[in-house]
């Protein structure tokens, strides 16, 4: 997932304050060398004090790009290798600096640098990179808290709308268990009956109990889509069959609760489902992901709440883990991948 930028508004202000207080030792030994009557003020001094600043400012926005808004992260290499290569970028860039800043003085200003002032232009440049360095990462620190806060306050919001649509729909849960275990004994002598009952049961309380946490393991999604494929297939019979090839690798991978399943319904909810077109839904792993796919094929009237669940589903996986859902339909079939690594 890519970073966000610090704003370059920040960087720029940044580095006019850092070329203005880097600036301000020679200007004050301009002015009182002025004052004294030990120089004589002159368009050269001026220049001299402008071509020095612009490279102040130009050196300190450089060093804040290169440490705040390039992401490094993003090359998966260990971190002791990235760091060094971070380094050693920073230190071509101070010398390229400093090579230039001597090399056109004499084109600007008419004359060579004297070695004491290349002494000090040497100095100044090294402790400016390095305060620029720690300003940079701070200012990288502070942006990635800001997206931090603002993650979890998306999170919030999106739990806040969860339990409310929750709440729309609440049906009283002992009432609703008492009710199937009642229902379960009346039926017990029809064994299929009293499958379903039982399946439904567990349904209900995976929901609820998916309503508290926010990741759960690929295993207990894959025993809840065991149960909602057993209600497909007792309503749809062979009009509709759900293959499951998940490897073992990716039991214990995190996933959103009800995110195979809202896949699968998706799939139920928008396709044909008849004797002469029956629907097959694959569910299986590759790679780093999951994917749910099946072929388009389009109901004449469309389903109610069409990719809304998706919408949430893309949304939570964004927050929860950093990674972003893949749709596609290409060749008339429809297939959402689930990313699993996590993103460097």
């Amino acid at each position: 997932m890519a970073i966000t930028k610090v704003k370059q508004g920040e960087v720029v202000k940044t580095a006019l304050l850092l070329g203005i207080l880097v600036s301000l030792p020679k200007t004050i030994y301009l002015y009182n060398g002025i004052m004294e009557g030990n120089l004589d003020f002159s368009m050269s001094w001026v220049a001299d004090f402008l071509y020095r600043y612009l490279f102040f400012f130009c050196f300190s926005w450089s060093v804040i790009q290169l440490n705040a808004n390039i992401d490094y992260d993003g090359l998966k290499w260990p971190p002791f290798v990235k760091w060094i290569i971070i380094l050693v970028i920073n230190i071509i860039l101070l010398l390229a600096v400093v090579k230039m800043i001597k090399l056109f003085y004499p084109l600007i200003n008419g004359r060579v640098l004297e070695n004491h002032e290349e002494g000090w232009i040497n100095f100044t440049f090294i402790n400016l990179s390095i305060v620029l360095f720690f300003i940079a990462r701070l200012l990288r620190v502070s942006t990635d808290k800001q997206d931090s806060r603002i993650e979890n306050e998306q999170l919030k919001q999106q739990n806040l709308e969860n339990e409310l649509a929750a709440l729309k729909n609440q049906i009283d849960p002992h009432f609703l268990f008492n009710s199937l275990n009642s229902l379960s004994s009346l039926i017990r002598e029809n064994e299929k009956a009293t499958q379903f009952v039982n399946k439904l049961s567990y349904m209900y309380r995976y929901i609820l109990q998916s309503g508290e946490i926010n990741l759960v393991p690929a295993k207990d999604e894959l025993k809840f889509l065991d149960c909602y494929i057993f209600l497909m297939t007792t309503r749809y019979r062979d009009r509709i069959r759900i293959e499951v090839d998940v490897a073992d690798d990716f039991l214990d991978r995190m996933v959103p609760p009800l995110a195979l399943q809202s896949l699968v319904e998706n799939s139920v909810k928008h396709n044909e489902i008849s004797s002469t077109n029956p629907l097959t839904v694959k569910v299986y792993s590759s790679g780093e992901s999951l994917f749910v796919e099946n072929p388009i094929r389009s109901r004449s009237t469309l389903a109610e709440g069409m990719g809304t669940g998706l919408y949430n589903l893309k949304k939570r996986y964004s927050l929860l883990l950093k990674n972003e859902v893949i749709v596609s339909n290409d060749n008339e079939t429809f297939k959402v991948e689930l990313p699993l690594n996590q993103p460097a």
